[in-house]
């Protein structure tokens, strides 16, 4: 059996664009996905403190050292330039695994590193 467990947070960043006509994704800026350890591809959980809404996607690498939060396709309907995020990806592991996991959670202030 394996279990669903906090893999990788990035805490309260501000989007910088939303782009509705975009294919999908978020972008975010490459320094911040290291940071966290994401992947490009990954899929993501984003969380909107300021209105509250959920929704999953998958990362791309956005300008390293840009700052760059960038929702795009749909879910530009979901988050808006000025909102706050919560970015969070999650790993499969066993119960024991998971008893000693710590998950890498960052803080970034003004959207950098």
């Amino acid at each position: 059996m394996t279990i669903e467990v906090l893999k990788s947070k990035i805490h309260r960043v501000t989007v910088t664009e939303a782009d509705l006509d975009y294919i999908g994704s978020i972008t975010i800026d490459e320094a911040l996905m290291e940071a966290a350890g994401i992947i490009e591809n990954e899929r993501v959980e984003i969380y909107n403190i300021t209105n509250g809404e959920r929704f999953a996607t998958y990362a791309i690498r956005g300008e390293r050292g840009s700052g760059v939060i960038g929702i795009n396709g749909a879910a530009a309907h979901k988050a808006m330039v000025g909102h706050l995020l919560i970015i969070a990806a999650y790993a499969q592991m066993t119960p024991e695994e998971a008893a000693v996991w710590h998950p890498t959670v960052i803080f970034p202030k003004e959207n950098r590193i």
